[in-house]
């Protein structure tokens, strides 16, 4: 797709100065960004809603907050049949979002970087994904992820511009 590119380095995201990272030597790394018609509040307010994730996104059946939106708070949700508990590492609103998870010996840590454009926000994901499972099953789980990370920021997209134009 025209508004999608994959060719953002994992340093080029990185720049941060925050202690959490993706794991550069992880097995799988991941990473994809999409340009919204919308202002970064907006799709601020749609991503960092967790619970309000299974609304715009199908593949996430449930997701329950278990505090404040703020580091260190877990967060619980199915996605694609699997049951994850998160932990929040950065919250920076309305420029990023990341949290860390882990399921069946599989460690993520995942972010969003959002940066406001004239009249637009880019939109940046990154992914690591570590553990036995990751380096055998690496092949097949990176195609899965990689599917399921381009589907969910097409679905932000299209529910960011909807929120937008309500407005």
């Amino acid at each position: 797709m025209s508004n999608q590119s994959k060719g953002t380095s994992f340093a080029e995201l990185n720049s941060g100065s925050s202690a959490s990272r993706v794991d550069e030597r992880a097995p799988i790394l991941l990473q994809g960004q999409i340009e919204i018609a919308a202002g970064r509040e907006a799709v601020w307010d749609v991503l960092a809603a967790i619970e309000g994730w299974p609304d715009w996104n199908p593949d996430v059946t449930s997701a329950t907050l278990e505090g404040r939106l703020e580091p260190g708070t877990s967060f619980r949700w199915k996605s694609d049949g699997a049951s994850l508990v998160s932990n929040l590492v950065r919250v920076d609103a309305p420029t990023e979002i990341a949290w860390t998870g882990r399921s069946l010996g599989i460690r993520v840590f995942h972010q969003y970087r959002l940066e406001e454009r004239s009249g637009s926000t880019l939109v940046r994901t990154e992914e690591s994904v570590a553990g036995v499972p990751a380096r055998l099953f690496r092949g097949p789980l990176r195609r899965r992820m990689d599917r399921a990370i381009q589907n969910q920021l097409r679905r932000l997209k299209a529910e960011s511009e909807r929120r937008a134009s309500a407005r």
